[in-house]
């Protein structure tokens, strides 16, 4: 059980034109400007879709969040890039993120970007 919480903490949220395959609570990628959309295998992304209504997308860029993740993530410094399909994964090149917290059995981890 984890009896520490870092939830929104330092949240910054932003408002993009989305393209129509954001799905909210995957990671996404800066596509075009002002403008986001889905992330390929190994793609940077560049946060946290929250919404996508109309649109319009909200995202999390920086802040602590929960990712959902594919494989196993490490706590400490990581590098992360996206895994294809809305999570993340540890990869050579990508975002460097501080892991905080990684649940295995949800398949999320608690990352500040």
């Amino acid at each position: 059980m984890n009896q520490v919480s870092f939830e929104e903490i330092g949240a910054v949220t932003a408002t993009f034109l989305a393209k129509e395959d954001v799905v909210p609570g995957h990671v996404v990628k800066i596509t075009d400007d002002g403008q986001v959309g889905a992330c390929s295998d190994n793609d940077l992304f560049c946060g946290l879709a929250l919404s996508n209504r109309k649109g319009f997308a909200g995202v999390q860029v920086k802040g602590f969040m929960t990712l959902p993740i594919s494989g196993s993530v490490s706590l400490g410094q990581v590098i992360l890039a996206a895994d294809g399909t809305g999570k993340v994964k540890t990869a050579s090149t990508g975002v460097t993120a501080l892991v905080v917290s990684v649940d295995d059995a949800a398949h999320t981890a608690v990352v500040c970007l």
